[in-house]
């Protein structure tokens, strides 16, 4: 089988899973596809990958032991640094309560197994584009707050110089 050639700007996905086999399915799989992949047993081994490299995506399976996959979703949506990460969780069963306290959560998809292969990474690249229009927005919405201030520092000195050759006419006039 062909080694995946990898990109340095590709995406980067942590998959979350207490099951090796899942893990390792999961790694290979996405890893084809042209993903670098990390992997986690449990949510704390994900938290700190998380803060040792920047990931662009999260897949965590919603039963994880100790920390569930929702919880580790409502840990991450709290941290600034990652609370726009794009979150899938993997549900082990199609139960909608379940489901529904993933995306209350904060998950931005969840899948339920057994599962299309075709359809998660189709559910990835969505959520990564999305993810990248999110990040360039903030850019631009910097780059405008950025010109804002200079602007108002421009009209403040302005505003001064204005004020000191009104002062010096009513001296001379």
């Amino acid at each position: 089988m062909d080694q995946p050639v990898y990109s340095a700007a590709a995406p980067r996905i942590l998959i979350v899973d207490s099951s090796r086999n899942n893990l390792a399915v999961l790694a290979r799989r996405l890893g084809a596809e042209g993903y670098r992949v990390m992997v986690a047993e449990t949510a704390t081994t994900a938290l700190g990958e998380l803060q040792r490299v920047p990931v662009d995506l999260l897949i965590a399976d919603l039963a994880l032991p100790l920390m569930s996959g929702t919880e580790l979703t409502r840990v991450v949506r709290r941290e600034l640094a990652w609370r726009d990460l794009p979150v899938i969780l993997i549900s082990g069963r199609s139960e909608a309560d379940g489901v529904v306290r993933a995306l209350a959560a904060g998950a931005d998809d969840v899948v339920v197994k057994p599962f299309h292969f075709e359809v998660l990474t189709a559910r990835i690249a969505r959520l990564l584009e999305r993810s990248t229009r999110v990040r360039q927005l903030a850019a631009d919405n910097a780059t405008l707050d950025e010109r804002v201030v200079r602007r108002a520092i421009e009209l403040g000195e302005a505003r001064d110089r204005l004020k000191a050759l009104e002062a010096e006419l009513g001296r001379v006039g």
